[in-house]
């Protein structure tokens, strides 16, 4: 016979106290059923905590319920979570005092787990306080979501991909190349036409988030990022003479970095083989800052030499990180 074990909670956020109660359930049951408990207004929200907990825990169900009721109310939430269910499970796993008496209302056993959090030692209101300081107890798409992103943006050849690198070491996490240039050498590799279209632009930005979306999940707290799809629609610009409205959709979808870094053009232009924009050096980084300051991006110019552009930048990502978002 089939065992239905059930959990209940606001995962808000999940941690790895609830990855470790859910675990309990899917041991000790043969089909596990997670609700996530769903009041507006809360951040993250809980469609998307939802989501996580199914990334998190394939082999479970996971549901969402209606948070209005009062908490304190077993039999309310009894009743309301076996008409979601549309049966009674014969098992509910908790680590809170509620859980007998939640148990007793569902009519099936109760199982605690780490009631006194010794297994785990952490709580959402923790996480929600300091992310950051949580890190530890975060699995990936959690982490993710609390990744801070630091974008650089700035003219060619101004010494973006090289602070990448050293602001990742800095900071011992990774960093983010720019998709635009490996689809140019692919394209370039290709034998088409040296021409760009306004399509290309869009699926440029698109990859590009999708990268940075995955890339955030590996970071360690923070990820450098060697530009973004705001950068995409600057370029585009540049290029195009004008806006894509299909390049702004997907900027206007996709998450608001935390901070850009502005590098200047007071570097020596390198060619690549790839550049073309060594004239347009100073239009292109006063095009940047009218861009960032009119959609109010929070951005830090960096200027003077190598060592101090990484000192100013250093500190701007510290100060960013003490504030814990």
């Amino acid at each position: 016979m089939t065992t239905r074990g059930l959990v209940v909670g606001k995962f808000y956020p999940p941690h790895r106290g609830h990855k470790h109660l859910i675990d309990a359930a899917l041991a000790g049951a043969d089909e596990v059923h997670v609700i996530v408990c769903d009041k507006p207004g809360e951040n993250p929200p809980a469609v998307l905590r939802a989501a996580w907990l199914r990334e998190i825990h394939p082999a479970a169900n996971v549901w969402l319920i209606d948070d209005r009721y009062d908490p304190d109310d077993s039999a309310i939430w009894a009743a309301n979570c076996i008409g979601l269910l549309g049966f009674a499970p014969d098992m509910v796993f908790t680590s809170e005092d509620y859980g007998e008496r939640f148990a007793a209302c569902l009519g099936c056993r109760h199982v605690l787990v780490d009631k006194p959090r010794t297994a785990v030692p952490i709580s959402g209101t923790a996480v929600r306080a300091n992310p950051l300081a949580s890190w530890d107890f975060l699995e990936p798409p959690v982490r993710g979501y609390y990744t801070l992103r630091v974008v650089l943006i700035g003219a060619e050849s101004t010494g973006k991909t090289t602070l990448a690198t050293d602001l990742a070491a800095e900071f011992n996490t990774i960093w983010l190349p720019e998709y635009g240039r490996e689809y140019w050498e692919q394209k370039m590799a290709r034998g088409e036409p040296n021409i760009w279209v306004t399509q290309e632009f869009a699926v440029i930005a698109r990859e590009q988030c999708r990268r940075e979306n995955a890339a955030a999940c590996r970071a360690n707290r923070v990820l450098i990022c060697d530009t973004d799809a705001f950068v995409t629609r600057v370029w585009h610009h540049r290029y195009m003479c004008g806006w894509s409205p299909e390049v702004d959709a997907i900027v206007a979808a996709h998450r608001r970095p935390d901070l850009y870094l502005l590098t200047d053009v007071n570097t020596p232009f390198e060619q690549d083989g790839t550049r073309d924009g060594e004239l347009i050096r100073d239009w292109m980084n006063q095009m940047f800052v009218e861009q960032l300051v009119a959609h109010n991006l929070p951005f830090v110019a960096l200027t003077g030499t190598k060592s101090e552009r990484l000192a100013t930048a250093t500190a701007a990502i510290q100060k960013l990180m003490m504030a814990g978002r």
